[in-house]
């Protein structure tokens, strides 16, 4: 029974948990937290799914082969953004250099390719929290 109501409850709070790592991430250039902070926050929220329900269920809803690719997107997504710059002339991850609209300052689109870099930078701290704890998991056992 105890399992049931675990089972129950994680199914109603985690999908709001991992919302909230995405907000974060998406919202780090213009409130406190950012792209790390978030990346951590979704990692966990699959660590925790895949405690509560099983380490097999964890691997079958994210397989290795797509840790692997999106830990490689995330970095290659903040490469590419910080190459705008390097592409225009100006140094590697040059925002303002580069010609780059800084927005409203205080809205979501503030901080020009921030929130991109951001993005990418959430994406690969998630896939590795994730990737750690399931390499853990295997080591143990």
């Amino acid at each position: 029974m105890r399992d049931f109501i675990l089972k129950r409850a994680a199914a109603l709070i985690l999908p709001f948990i991992f919302v909230y790592g995405i907000y974060v991430i998406l919202h780090g250039a213009v409130s406190p937290g950012g792209s790390f902070a978030g990346g951590i926050i979704v990692g966990l929220s699959f660590v925790a799914f895949a405690t509560i329900y099983g380490i097999e269920k964890g691997k079958a809803k994210l397989p290795e082969q797509v840790l692997v690719w999106t830990e490689s997107y995330g970095t290659l997504w903040y490469g590419l953004m910080g190459m705008v710059g390097l592409g225009r002339g100006v140094p590697f991850l040059a925002n303002k250099l580069a010609g780059v609209d800084l927005g409203t300052p205080g809205t979501l689109a503030s901080g020009g390719l921030i929130p991109l870099i951001g993005l990418g930078v959430g994406i690969r701290v998630a896939s590795t929290i994730v990737t750690l704890f399931f390499t853990m998991m295997e080591e143990e056992s």
